[in-house]
């Protein structure tokens, strides 16, 4: 996780803003690097694909969701199902992300 990263891959996530705000989804990928976010049937784009029989492909068009920038999702805590910021808490030695709502740590199911 990069610095300022507070998404994962897994996390519950609501859009805040845009033309997809209200929207929930899950995050698929993370890209720290350009500080976006892919999320689950938000933001989507139509992408028209041309055939190409040589690597059998078929014509068509394919949607494909698109980045989402960080500041316009927020965290969606699994305890109060509420939208809030992250904090972090450190417990000896590890360090957990905390809802800033109800205070209960916020644990990512892996996704399989």
């Amino acid at each position: 996780m990069a610095s300022g990263m507070r998404l994962r891959k897994g996390d519950e996530v609501m859009v805040i803003t845009g033309k997809d705000r209200g929207k929930r989804g899950r995050v698929q990928e993370v890209r720290p690097r350009d500080r976006t976010v892919i999320v689950a049937g938000v933001n989507i784009a139509k992408h028209h694909t041309k055939a190409n029989p040589t690597k059998n492909q078929k014509g068509g068009i394919i949607e494909q969701p698109m980045p989402l920038g960080l500041g316009k999702v927020m965290v969606v805590c699994p305890h109060c199902g509420k939208p809030t910021r992250v904090a972090h808490r450190m417990d000896e030695d590890t360090k957990e992300r905390v809802c800033k709502h109800c205070g209960e740590a916020i644990v990512v199911e892996e996704p399989k």
